[in-house]
């Protein structure tokens, strides 16, 4: 698959916040701030990030560069050679653990045997990390890095109050959000994670993927957990322990979210996955409150 890089906005966003999309693999973000640039998450493959800094020229060359790794998903950070030397690449500490698992070069290894274009990606982790939060301040706008977990224990949301946008990666997702195990902490993170950012009362909320800028899609993520609890709620032990439950009436991904009709069907197959994941989760849960 090839994978072609565009800068894009959405309606009344400020024109200092530029959306890096990488075709439908997912949006980084470019933030122009008096002092610095910063990029959010340097896309799947060095060549596709190298491609996305020669669009924006000038706008990439005027200031000194800052790196924000949001987690240390594939698509979000295997760019990384692209800038490392260049500019200080920032990430939350419990992105160096993730880095380290084997599992990070065995789906390398992986993804290089089922496509060439990731032959060349080397995994180059942070420079910097930190925990809880970190402020960059870059004069006219502020940039909070907020430790948001839950899709992953290394996931950071960035909020720019100036702008009232918040920058949430993939702790927001349309139509739904992936919890990163079955484990019921995971569940409770990414639930508490969305409220976090739902309290920021943002007028912008920008996914990685979904293509939305609504901070409604936030109260929706939500509801979608919630209903889901919901149901989980009101199924028999027998039911619970049915492996194909997520195949049956009632809990289905699109008998609980709206599924748009031209959303393709490599899609929707993803966000099944994801919602299997999730509804295992709430099982869990589910389990453990009333064992």
């Amino acid at each position: 698959m090839n994978v072609s890089v565009e800068l894009s906005s959405y309606p009344e966003l400020d024109d200092r916040i530029v959306v890096v999309r990488a075709g439908d693999e997912v949006d980084a973000i470019f933030v122009l701030a008096e002092r610095f640039n910063v990029l959010i998450d340097t896309l799947g493959t060095p060549e596709l990030c190298r491609m996305a800094l020669d669009m924006l020229g000038g706008k990439a060359e005027a200031r000194p560069l800052i790196v924000v790794n949001s987690h240390m998903d594939w698509d979000h950070f295997w760019g990384n050679a692209a800038v490392a030397g260049q500019a200080p690449i920032v990430a939350h500490a419990a992105a160096i653990e993730r880095l380290r698992d084997p599992s990070s070069r065995q789906v390398l290894r992986d993804k290089a045997s089922q496509n060439s274009r990731f032959q060349n990606v080397e995994l180059i982790g942070p420079d910097i990390t930190f925990s809880g939060s970190m402020t960059l301040n870059g004069g006219d706008l502020t940039l909070e890095l907020i430790h948001t977990p839950g899709h992953t224990p290394d996931h950071v949301a960035v909020w720019i109050p100036e702008l009232r946008t918040c920058l949430a990666v993939d702790a927001v997702e349309y139509p739904i959000p992936e919890v990163w195990s079955k484990n019921p902490d995971d569940l409770r993170l990414i639930c508490s994670s969305l409220k976090r950012i739902r309290d920021l009362d943002a007028k912008f909320v920008i996914p990685a993927h979904g293509r939305t800028f609504s901070p409604s899609t936030v109260d929706d993520n939500l509801a979608y957990f919630e209903e889901l609890a919901n149901r989980v709620r009101n199924l028999s032990e027998s039911q619970l322990a049915d492996p194909e439950l997520s195949k049956s009436s009632g809990l289905r991904l699109q008998d609980i979210v709206p599924i748009p009709e031209d959303l393709p069907v490599h899609v929707f197959e993803f966000y099944e996955k994801c919602h299997e994941t999730n509804l295992g989760a709430t099982i869990q849960t589910c389990v453990e409150r009333h064992p």
